[in-house]
């Protein structure tokens, strides 16, 4: 479910477009006109507004907001004009990097995208990358972490409601035998975590939770350094709960000795049209601190604001 605050009457493509070049002129660039339109806008509406701002003015929009914009609120606002495929690629091939390499990246999109969506992601980063999205994900890691991550993006889930309970406390019984044995990137573990549905693998872990009377990411807690096991029960809690890992995610990266701007503006972005409503209620659940106050207090400016805006608090 969308946050964002759309206005009840909406400017034509035509119109958004017009007003965006009016902010880029002149010697300053009028940053609150940017947020009230792109943050207030839909992914559909967003791509209307870039295809009429190339029609009208022969220039590419993100191009001239990079230009424009710099440092956090120029990558918050260049992330979330792009289509949510698009930004997904981007965000991927970007993990990918030596620099800028993140595992968590990858499995976050993985896990926390629709079937379909992944679908459309893996398609668009062959388009605009040259390659395939597994490709990348394979040659860029290695060992356990690669057999966990191709296994992820690869996935087309079903993603119906129906769930097997025999098949529930088999594979149940499949993971915790694997865990007992701290075989823990074994093939079965991994094959029921990539390809099973939301829905069984939430059936599969409440049976494990009942019949061996720990939940699984408590038994996946013998070694808390382990970068194999820290990307595996994050995977299981994105794939299970995301609004409770998405919390996570932020409350880490508010809370941390300076701000983890890159979380903050990758969650915001990324989960604003989706469940940033849930999310926020998680937020405030478990840190007695509303998600905007919490966010306003730890950021300023212009980013502070587009932020809020995308949470649906402007």
């Amino acid at each position: 479910m969308a946050t964002l605050k759309v206005p009840s009457s909406i400017p034509s493509p035509d119109e958004d477009a017009a007003q965006l070049r009016k902010a880029f002129a002149g010697w300053g660039t009028n940053e609150d006109l940017i947020i009230e339109i792109l943050a207030h806008r839909n992914a559909a509406q967003r791509k209307l507004i870039r295809d009429a701002y190339g029609a009208g003015y022969g220039e590419d929009l993100l191009k001239d907001l990079d230009a424009e914009l710099s440092s956090d609120f120029q990558r918050a606002v260049l992330l979330f004009t792009l289509e949510p495929a698009e930004r997904d690629a981007y965000l991927v091939n970007e993990a990918t990097k030596r620099l800028t390499a993140s595992n968590v990246v990858i499995m976050e999109i993985a896990c926390s995208r629709s079937s379909s969506d992944l679908f459309k992601v893996r398609q668009t980063y062959h388009a605009r990358y040259k390659k395939s999205l597994e490709e990348d994900v394979a040659y860029h890691t290695s060992g356990d972490i690669r057999k966990l991550l191709v296994s992820l993006v690869t996935a087309f889930r079903y993603e119906g409601d129906e769930v097997n309970m025999t098949l529930a406390r088999s594979e149940a019984k499949i993971l915790h035998d694997k865990i007992s044995e701290k075989s823990y990137c074994d093939e079965e573990l991994i094959r029921i975590l990539s390809t099973r549905s939301k829905a069984q693998i939430n059936a599969t872990l409440n049976h494990y939770n009942d019949h061996f009377g720990n939940a699984i990411n408590k038994d996946l807690k013998t070694d808390p350094n382990d970068e194999f096991l820290t990307l595996l029960r994050a995977a299981i809690k994105c794939l299970t709960y995301p609004e409770k890992y998405f919390q996570k995610v932020l409350r880490m990266g508010i809370n941390k000795l300076g701000t983890d701007e890159w979380a903050l503006t990758r969650v915001v972005t990324t989960r604003a049209e989706v469940d940033m409503q849930r999310i926020a209620e998680e937020y405030q659940k478990r840190n007695s601190i509303p998600l905007g106050k919490a966010i306003a207090k730890d950021t300023s400016g212009d980013y502070e604001k587009m932020l809020l805006a995308l949470i649906g608090q402007v």
